[in-house]
């Protein structure tokens, strides 16, 4: 059995106390005994070892029956508050209010924002009426769910065509359209360890309900669903992380402290790296507690210890050759300490410049880097220099000597020093990263109905920058409008992205082809680009989430006919009775279209959403021969260097 559902109901259909006319379970019967603890139901339970071990626990040598737990499966109440709970709980789809933030939790999510707009409505009315559409699947169903799947339609753009018909290779940059969970356990065979950096741009915790949310999709989590749909594709991408790797996550205030917590959990909370602001817009005055919040923050995290080299830069530095030092060209560098001659006695001296004679005295709040002891040994190695042996040399202290040979001997990057955080990426976050930017490039490519509130282009480079090079693998699977694919494909990395929103169609790979053909703006004058490149662009392929999308392009003139075709699949839950759908008739059409939407959608059997490569040979799914050969070559081409 590939469930427990599946289990408990060829187990109850075997007592025919629990058998219905039609052949089917009487889960009424079954909840009530289960409630009062019934023998015979025990007796029954505990003759499958599964079933045994799933809902009962040793205690003392004695078995505890978890009611709990079972009556969550059942899914059955008495007292109904609402039409749509009443035929929901009447086909045995809620989760009996059970807290969702469990670790064997997993949160799908179906935004698709445009298949719900009712007519005579104006954007903002619309906004408020969208439903978010997510589910909590139980522990025995996430490993179906979880494992790798096949993939479609793949395409190699290059500047000049496409190319069909391809396999992939480790030079591929890869985009995905599909439900990134999913996406993201498709990935684990073959890149598991080895991307370099990970960007995302989450949907936002809202501490309020909001009519204009940051994203094409609601935002309008509750804070348990909320955090339980970051945990699951968090702890994906965790593995994904190569040794000294980093994840970046955008996020709101609301969200910030919460997801911290979460990811400490996840991470380690001694591999938090940092907390950045980004300043998202000018001011406001109609604000609360009249404070305009104008951030948002990122959070940054590891997996390796604080020691290591996690972020760093690279310097242009200017170097000198004189006639003293004539095959060795060198820079200067601070020849002081920050801590007084009262901390460092053995700094408190007068340095004399041997050639000249000339004295500096020492600064006392600022001693000496080198004691009196070895400023001789120092000197005749070449460390330290006086302004007064050179015509071009301003300044009036003397200097420590670097050699270009030690610089290039020291392969550490230059630590991201305060005043460089100041200085310069924090003043691209602050300054160069507003929302405003990063529309105002989408409306150069596109327009903003396009896509709205996009990462401006310099953001992501600023964060390249200091935690990868050239040819480091970096992902992003809330992809969006492509912004860091684009910046990723500009500054020469290899890059993947998901995305399950319709609009990678219509703006992430147009944008992409414009990158390709050398389109100049965001950072492309900045960093020299010309165009060039490719990338391969890959769907999942579907089995019932086909059955979501018919649901969801429904009208309220259409949805009966729907609700037809679905009752008729049997890509629907697997423990529901003809009987049941039958007797919810009058349930269902009281409720609204949205409410009839949601209803259908929980109907499919989340299982089934994509098609396991396990399956890829199956002729019932019909996987064509170019689909067998790419997909083939991503798992199979990636199991050499898996982990």
């Amino acid at each position: 059995m590939n469930n427990t559902y599946e289990r408990l109901v060829k187990l109850l259909l075997s007592d025919p106390d629990y058998v219905a006319e039609d052949g089917n379970v009487l889960k009424a019967t079954v909840y009530s005994d289960a409630i009062t603890m019934k023998q015979s139901l025990l007796e029954l339970l505990l003759s499958d070892d599964e079933i045994k071990r799933l809902f009962f626990k040793e205690v003392n040598d004695t078995l505890i029956f978890d009611k709990q737990e079972f009556a969550w499966l059942i899914n059955s109440k008495e007292f109904l508050p609402d039409s749509y709970t009443a035929y929901t709980n009447k086909i045995g789809l809620t989760s009996n209010a059970e807290f969702i933030s469990l670790s064997d939790k997993v949160v799908l999510d179906f935004p698709y924002k445009d298949a719900l707009l009712a007519g005579g409505q104006d954007k903002e009315d619309q906004k408020r009426e969208e439903i978010m559409y997510h589910y909590v699947l139980a522990r025995e169903q996430i490993t179906n769910l979880l494992a790798p799947k096949v993939f479609t339609n793949a395409k190699r753009y290059k500047k000049n065509g496409v190319e069909e018909n391809i396999t992939f290779n480790d030079e591929d940059n890869l985009i995905i359209k599909g439900n990134n969970l999913i996406g993201l356990s498709s990935l684990l065979q073959r890149y598991e360890g080895k991307i370099k950096l990970i960007y995302i741009d989450p949907p936002y915790y809202f501490r309020k309900k909001i009519a204009e949310d940051s994203f094409k999709y609601n935002s309008n989590f509750r804070m348990s669903t909320w955090l339980t749909f970051m945990k699951n594709r968090l702890v994906l991408a965790e593995k994904l992380l190569m040794p000294g790797g980093s994840i970046w996550v955008h996020i709101g205030e609301d969200g910030m402290h919460y997801l911290k917590v979460l990811m400490d959990d996840i991470f380690g909370k001694d591999h938090f790296v940092a907390t950045l602001p980004r300043k998202t817009r000018d001011g406001k005055s109609d604000v609360p507690f009249n404070l305009s919040q104008d951030f948002d923050w990122i959070l940054v995290y590891t997996n390796v210890e604080e020691k290591k080299t996690v972020v760093g830069r690279s310097v242009e530095r200017k170097y000198y050759t004189t006639e003293d030092f004539p095959k060795r060209p060198w820079r200067t560098a601070d020849a002081t300490s920050q801590r007084t001659i009262i901390e460092r006695p053995n700094s408190d001296f007068t340095m004399i410049n041997p050639k000249t004679g000339k004295e500096y005295p020492v600064n006392p709040k600022r001693s000496w880097a080198v004691t009196k002891d070895t400023f001789v040994e120092y000197y005749d190695a070449g460390g330290i220099g006086f302004p007064d042996d050179y015509e071009f040399m301003s300044g009036n202290r003397p200097f420590r000597r670097v050699f270009k040979d030690e610089d290039d001997r020291n392969t550490k990057p230059t630590a991201v020093y305060s005043d460089f955080l100041i200085r310069d990426l924090i003043k691209n976050l602050l300054l160069k990263s507003k929302n405003k930017d990063g529309n105002d490039e989408i409306d150069t490519l596109f327009s903003r109905d396009d896509f709205n509130y996009a990462k401006p282009e310099n953001l992501i480079k600023s964060i390249l920058d200091v935690a990868t090079d050239e040819n480091d693998l970096i992902l992003d699977f809330f992809l969006g409008s492509g912004t860091t694919a684009a910046v990723a494909h500009k500054m020469g990395r290899r890059y993947i992205g998901i995305e399950q929103m319709d609009y990678v169609k219509s703006v992430t790979v147009p944008r992409l082809q414009k990158v390709m053909k050398g389109e100049q703006g965001g950072i492309s004058k900045e960093v020299k680009w010309q165009g060039g490149g490719s990338y391969v662009s890959c769907t999942l392929k579907e089995d019932s989430a086909g059955l979501i999308h018919q649901i969801q392009n429904s009208t309220e003139d259409t949805i009966d006919d729907v609700k037809a075709s679905i009752y008729a699949e049997e890509r629907i839950v697997p423990y529901l009775s003809a009987k049941e759908l039958e007797i919810t008739e009058s349930d269902f059409n009281v409720l609204s279209i949205e409410e009839k939407k949601k209803a259908l959608v929980a109907l499919v059997d989340k299982n089934k959403l994509y098609v396991n490569y396990s399956s890829i040979e199956d002729e019932e799914y019909q996987v064509s021969d170019s689909d067998k050969a790419f997909t083939k070559s991503f798992y199979e081409g990636g199991k050499t260097n898996a982990k």
